[in-house]
């Protein structure tokens, strides 16, 4: 039986196997590293404690660059450039009030 190709990537000095088609490992490669550059930002800011915590505002900020970029490109995967803005500012919303629980729930467990 033939083995899915797996590639090792490296995200907060824990190694992962991931299965991908042969041919998307480079863009594989690039999206962990990138992973991995934005949930070490976070880390460092000393806002968010735990690895799952972290993971999600990682998800979270990429989400929202991404709608951001689907703004500012033609068309993107949101029907209208009012509700992309709409979705944006959501995300952004969301985004800092998880922000602002975290760092309140960090407070609590230290103090």
């Amino acid at each position: 039986m033939n083995q899915p190709y797996t590639v090792t990537v490296k995200i907060l000095d824990k190694e992962y196997q991931v299965a991908c088609p042969q041919e998307q490992e480079a863009e594989l490669i690039v999206s962990a590293r990138y992973l991995d550059k934005q949930m070490r930002g976070i880390r460092e800011s000393g806002k968010v404690i735990g690895l799952e915590r972290i993971a999600v505002m990682a998800a979270l900020n990429i989400s929202y660059e991404l709608l951001q970029a689907s703004e500012h490109g033609s068309g993107g995967p949101l029907a209208g450039r009012e509700e992309s803005a709409r979705s944006v500012e959501s995300f952004g919303r969301i985004n800092r009030k998880l922000d602002d629980a975290l760092y309140q729930l960090r407070q609590m467990e230290i103090g």
